[in-house]
């Protein structure tokens, strides 16, 4: 299958998400995008004419990458019959798509971090990074009240802080010299579903999970 063309816009993204993971913010320039892309000098400031606006674009992709990403995770999950644990119905999905985003997503999440840190100093690019958590927590609010959850909205906050707790762990902080298998990820979202949906919970209406 022939793959589509990229846009000048993913292709300065995706370079600018390469640079800030291997340089972090202070080395994302126009130049250093320009040169890391093979783009004539100047390119990268024609479609992003500002730092901000760079970053912007950065944050933007990474948010376009990681919805696909989602959609692709939950594309085609079976319904599950009733019977089965919610529980792992639940936490598979959830496991493989936090794998998938330690392996081969590392330098996405380096980048996602390093625009984390750079929006407590820029209040613009803070409403964004913010506003595009939002898609995401909608449904997992859902997903966890058709699951049982008594209260969704705050075990909805929890799991997913959960999640960026273990991924920041295995990418930047203490736990990066032995990131957890899948397996083990399955399991600690196994437990932490427990706490949310009781330990007998069963469900017939289980699409998967968007992130």
């Amino acid at each position: 299958m022939t793959a589509t063309p990229r846009s000048r816009a993913e292709i300065v993204g995706d370079t600018a998400i390469a640079v800030l993971a291997a340089q972090g913010a202070r080395g994302l320039t126009h130049r250093a995008v320009d040169r890391a892309a093979g783009l004539p000098p100047g390119s990268t400031s024609n479609h992003a004419r500002t730092r901000e606006a760079l970053l912007t674009c950065a944050l933007t992709r990474i948010t376009e990458l990681e919805a696909a990403d989602a959609a692709a995770a939950t594309a085609g999950q079976p319904v599950f019959d009733t019977g089965g644990d919610v529980r792992t119905a639940l936490a598979a999905p959830i496991a493989a798509m936090l794998y998938r985003g330690l392996s081969r997503g590392r330098t996405r999440l380096l980048a996602r971090y390093e625009l984390a840190l750079e929006s407590t100093r820029r209040p613009a690019l803070r409403a964004l990074y913010d506003e595009a958590s939002l898609p995401f927590r909608g449904p997992v609010a859902a997903m966890l009240a058709a699951s049982g959850s008594a209260e969704p909205q705050r075990h909805a906050k929890m799991l997913i802080a959960w999640c960026e707790g273990v991924q920041f762990d295995a990418i930047a902080g203490a736990g990066a010299a032995t990131p957890p298998a899948e397996a083990e990820l399955r399991t600690g979202l196994e437990e932490l579903l427990r706490g949310m949906l009781g330990t007998g919970r069963e469900s017939s209406a289980i699409q998967g999970v968007d992130r």
